[in-house]
């Protein structure tokens, strides 16, 4: 069985729903069909990831005609027909909106809270494609999932993050979906383990799936942030380089607040991200799940018409740098935790000092120190001068810092 005939897809010029001006109206089956010859092939189970690209930039009008990103919006649950009959109502009049998102089944942290309308919302997401020609996307967690989300005519899957953390599941799902020639979509795992996130695509590829893409949704973090997710660009960036698989960006799950939005799709696109996946409610304020992230279709709108389209090739200059940025940002990061961590012993060295009234500077031994530090970095390739400077900055905070420990500053 073809992928077309699974879909239910015809090649045809026209679009669906009926009531939506022809001029603005996404031809859904059409889009579609331009992403899945984006995404095949990939390769087969014998070979290893990465010997065929998933991302055949050269002849993908869903991922490249005219340096445009794919656009998946709609809200984050299913939660009545009403509700996504109307936003995808609205989603289909914006051009630049290809597919519509929708969660189906939503489990919570904690339990006693909307968990989503289940197979009663898949009847809704299937109105919803009919109504409007856009494809439909959900995620799905368990091979019952699967087996559902197929029945009800189900466009593209996407495996959420919490799954992909878990090797038993991913694999449960792989097995389910043997066989079956339908676009997965892959979502980073909640920790920052490139190696999880490689190990989903393996599976899924050793079942015969090779329509698959990354969705880019950022990372649990253990240090406050503006960001509900962190971005963790490198992480994104690194798979790109070792599956060169098209990347799409969940601009919403990264930012969990609307007022962030903008400037993270802004540095999605900057970075050549191949799409962005973006919640959109009619009526975010009554939400039911994650309301302060969503946005009405009104207002995707004006993001939309606000971003800059780079063109493809800075994108991809863009990205690689961005990639040892990255690398260069988190050293810093660790650079500053260290001395940090350092000062924090010149304290607990100029108490132990003012105890025993020791002197706060013992010149010999920190010539020797330095005289050692200098010979160790030459050894690294690093310049005599940069060691002196570097540590007798750190050197002279130290004696400050100790300084005032032991009373000797005003």
């Amino acid at each position: 069985m073809t992928n077309d005939m699974h879909l239910g897809i015809e090649e045809t010029d026209s679009c669906h729903p009926s009531g939506v001006p022809m001029e603005s109206a996404v031809c859904g089956q059409q889009e579609l069909h331009n992403l899945l010859n984006v995404l095949r092939p990939y390769g087969t189970a014998q070979n290893p990831v990465g010997v065929r690209d998933i991302k055949q930039v050269d002849s993908s009008p869903a991922f490249t005609d005219q340096d445009t990103s794919l656009i998946i919006a709609g809200p984050c649950s299913v939660e009545s027909e009403d509700q996504i009959i109307s936003t995808a109502q609205a989603l289909v009049q914006i051009p630049e909106v290809k597919m519509l998102r929708g969660g189906i089944w939503k489990p919570r942290t904690r339990p006693d809270a909307f968990e989503g309308r289940g197979e009663q919302g898949l009847v809704w997401l299937r109105e919803a494609k009919h109504a409007t020609g856009l494809p439909i996307a959900t995620e799905v967690a368990t091979p019952e999932h699967v087996e559902l989300a197929l029945k009800y005519e189900v466009d593209v899957l996407w495996i959420g993050a919490r799954t992909v953390v878990n090797p038993f599941s991913v694999q449960q799902l792989a097995d389910a979906l043997n066989g079956v020639d339908i676009p997965v979509f892959i979502k980073n795992p909640v920790s920052p383990d490139l190696n999880l996130w490689l190990g989903a695509f393996e599976r899924f590829l050793k079942a015969g799936l090779t329509q698959l893409a990354a969705i880019h949704r950022g990372f649990a973090y253990y240090k406050e942030t503006p960001y509900r997710n962190f971005p963790m660009w490198e992480i994104p960036i690194e798979l790109t380089q070792r599956l060169n698989v098209p990347l799409i960006t969940d601009v919403s799950h990264i930012c969990g607040n609307r007022e962030l939005l903008q400037a993270t799709a802004q540095k999605a696109l900057d970075l050549a991200t191949d799409g962005l996946m973006l919640e959109c409610h009619i009526n975010p304020d009554a939400a039911l799940t994650d309301g302060k992230q969503q946005i009405t279709p009104d207002e995707l709108k004006l993001l939309l018409a606000n971003l800059t389209f780079r063109s493809r090739q800075s994108g991809d200059v863009e990205r690689d740098l961005a990639g040892l940025r990255g690398e260069i940002d988190d050293i810093d990061s660790e650079l500053l935790q260290l001395l940090a961590r350092r000062m924090e012993v010149s304290e607990q060295i100029g108490e132990y000092k003012k105890r025993n009234n020791v002197t706060v500077v013992q010149m010999d031994r920190w010539k020797k120190i330095l005289a050692d530090h200098i010979a160790t970095g030459e050894e690294m390739g690093l310049s005599a001068v940069l060691i002196n400077k570097v540590f007798d900055a750190v050197h002279q905070a130290s004696i400050e810092r100790q300084g005032r420990v032991m009373g000797n500053e005003d």
